[in-house]
């Protein structure tokens, strides 16, 4: 199966490159920056190249698990401190929060691990008590407090900055979780926020003074924050490939519109919109955005379900496509 990613449309000539990756100007450029910038070693604060290179990075639940390899392909490069910021939604946050931490080797793989699977982050049983079906303080919390355990201070201390995205529940607006990380606790209250899916993960993440819930409803592939936040160039990690599209089906308006009604009216709002945020994304025409995409042909992962084996070629698969694409 060869690699395969989306870009912009650019003039420049097209070269093909070994496993069928098309390679444009804009592209050379970009990844001439991150291999300038992994020689000479720099770090956010010291270059001098002129540039702000963005890291954004999808979710989509399980389906991330295509970006949490893509993410871990860049940091066996040693590709991680060539980037100024990170900009992560939903489960594309988690990825990046891996990535800063120092360990994502180590750790990004767990998406596939078997004891997060059984730790009860998502459990049905909790319905019948009136709970909800993922229960993210479950996942902050116990799985990367214990199983799985993440360096939130080394997070906070990456000069390469986090910025978590999410969806503002009353406005419908993006929002840039960022400003309000400033310790352990804010930074698990902000992955939790990012990843709040509308009533599958209970009410809106009290952040701020504001509730929010998932990112996805509002910008699901974080990269126009980036620019309107100064970045020069912007490398995405997509989780859905060039041929599935987003849908919201009246069954699944008509089962959210109470939460929403009651709890979330603007993130309603946006819920409706979503399609088109997604079609911006894909069609995509700024000159400095990269956007890498799993293969045509992968395998479908579902947001909540999937098997583990599926789960982990879905890594195995987005690992390589990174690979690939700086060999």
């Amino acid at each position: 199966m060869d690699p395969a990613w989306q870009m912009d449309r650019v003039p420049e000539p097209v070269t093909l490159r070994p496993g069928g990756v098309e390679q444009f100007g804009s592209v050379t450029e970009l990844l001439d920056i991150l291999r300038a910038r992994r020689a000479d070693g720099s770090t956010p604060g010291t270059r001098a190249d002129g540039h702000r290179v963005a890291l954004a990075i999808e979710g989509g639940g399980n389906r991330a698990a295509y970006s949490a390899g893509m993410a871990l392909g860049l940091d066996e490069l040693g590709l991680t401190a060539c980037f100024d910021a990170v900009y992560g939604t939903s489960g594309g946050a988690l990825n990046g929060a891996w990535l800063l931490t120092g360990e994502a080797q180590r750790w990004l793989p767990s998406w596939a691990s078997p004891e997060v699977a059984a730790a009860g982050v998502n459990d049905p049983r909790r319905l019948l008590r009136g709970g909800a079906l993922v229960d993210l303080r479950v996942l902050v919390e116990h799985v990367y407090g214990h199983i799985t355990p993440m360096d939130f201070e080394a997070i906070l201390a990456n000069p390469v900055t986090f910025h978590p995205m999410a969806t503002d529940a009353a406005t419908g607006e993006a929002v840039d979780l960022h400003p309000y990380v400033v310790d352990r606790t804010t930074l698990q209250d902000a992955l939790r926020a990012s990843s709040c899916l509308p009533m599958i993960a209970g009410r809106p993440v009290r952040l701020g003074g504001r509730g929010f819930v998932d990112g996805g409803l509002s910008e699901a592939v974080p990269f126009q924050t980036a620019l309107v936040q100064g970045a020069t160039h912007v490398l995405v990690l997509r989780t859905r490939r060039e041929d599935q599209t987003v849908t919201t089906s009246r069954a699944e308006r008509a089962v959210l519109a109470p939460y929403f009604a009651l709890l979330a009216r603007g993130a309603g709002r946006s819920h409706g919109r979503r399609h088109l945020a997604y079609a911006a994304a894909d069609a995509a025409s700024h000159a400095d955005v990269v956007q890498v995409r799993p293969p045509l042909g992968s395998p479908d992962v579902s947001r909540l379900g999937g098997s583990l084996d599926t789960v982990a070629e879905a890594i195995g698969i987005g690992r390589d496509v990174v690979v690939e694409l700086f060999a």
